[in-house]
């Protein structure tokens, strides 16, 4: 059996990969996430390179394939990160409401087989989420659940943030934190279902 591992501790990525039923582990290392790049979509691929790049198997569990993945927010190609306080998630929250923003997504599939070769795909998806006008009060509330304090752009599509979501452009998994569907086509291209492999 090919060993699938996660480079992420995100536990909504842990939950989308369950959901279309892969089996996997999870292996994290630090790296660091301060990068330049010409635009957000760049930046999420480099990171995500970066993750999958940092988790090696073992030679004796090839083959092996690694997914690293990195999700951004940008608001007129201002990255906006996880928020450093609840201050900084109210001051985001202004940005964002009655208007529309976009997630990329940076995904990397590293693979290892027993030959010693090594390859690996990298891309960025992108979806565009459209935020319903906020009051005060609502954004109040919504940062007082504490759902906003380790979210990029200082909100979870998936929980409490929900209702102020008028509609979205693009894959509703991407903002989650994975494209799962283009994840699952990508690892069939690349033969994680080979039995040749």
């Amino acid at each position: 059996m090919k060993k699938l591992i996660l480079a992420s501790s995100s536990p909504r990525r842990r939950e989308l990969l369950s959901q279309i039923g892969l089996e996997f582990e999870i292996r994290t290392a630090d790296v660091d996430e301060h990068i330049q790049a010409d635009t957000p979509a760049h930046l999420v691929e480099q990171l995500s390179l970066r993750k999958a790049s940092a988790v090696q198997p073992a030679d004796g569990e090839k083959p092996a394939f690694v997914i690293g993945a990195d999700t951004i927010v940008a608001l007129e190609g201002t990255v906006l990160g996880k928020p450093a306080d609840p201050e900084d998630a109210k001051r985001m929250l202004r940005l964002l409401q009655g208007r529309s923003h976009e997630v990329y997504t940076g995904v990397t599939i590293m693979s290892y087989l027993p030959d010693g070769t090594e390859n690996h795909c990298t891309y960025a998806e992108e979806t565009k989420v459209h935020f319903a006008p906020m009051t005060e009060a609502e954004i109040e509330e919504y940062v007082a659940t504490g759902d906003p304090l380790d979210k990029a752009g200082a909100y979870g599509i998936q929980g409490f943030c929900a209702r102020y979501i008028s509609h979205i452009e693009g894959d509703y998994n991407n903002v989650v934190g994975l494209p799962v569907g283009r994840l699952y086509r990508e690892l069939k291209k690349m033969g994680y279902w080979d039995e040749k492999l």
